[in-house]
């Protein structure tokens, strides 16, 4: 059985917390990949004072479901965690934790690389920067496409 959690909160997060739950009681896990992601002072050449994350409850926590479902069904995991922050967030602040647990390393890697170019493109997560020019969205990257692509996937935003 694998053991996955997925949380939408307003909440920080603490990662060895986090990594240590995700890891009690399985003594075959060999590997554990995390990857936290943090917001910018600095985006497309301009400060970021804050940003704001949205989200539709119920649709989110179904997507980010369907994208662990396609990650355990390429990789050979024992366990995913993970944590998308919403509400307004300041420079340094994390946003996300992707981590996953398997037996061997490149299953690992591979998962939570995985995980985070599909949950970057396909989750519905909104984003606004506050800059000094005033509020603006931040709009789907052609780079978030293309490292969705690299795994067969199109995304939603092309």
């Amino acid at each position: 059985m694998v053991n996955v959690s997925i949380s939408i909160q307003t909440e920080d997060f603490n990662l060895t917390d986090e990594v240590a739950i995700l890891r009690a009681g399985n003594p075959r896990i060999g590997a554990v990949c995390a990857f936290v992601g943090t917001v910018r002072d600095l985006s497309e050449g301009q400060s970021v004072g804050s940003m704001e994350l949205e989200h539709y409850p119920g649709m989110t926590e179904k997507a980010i479901e369907g994208m662990v479902g396609q990650a355990l069904a390429r990789f050979q995991l024992f366990g995913v965690r993970i944590i998308h922050r919403i509400g307004v967030l300041a420079p340094q602040d994390q946003i996300v934790l992707v981590a996953v647990t398997s037996a061997h390393r490149g299953e690992s890697f591979q998962a939570c690389e995985f995980l985070m170019d599909y949950l970057k493109t396909q989750a519905p997560f909104w984003k606004k920067e506050q800059t000094p020019e005033g509020a603006r969205w931040v709009d789907a990257r052609a780079a978030d496409d293309a490292a969705l692509a690299r795994w067969g996937i199109n995304s939603s935003n092309s």
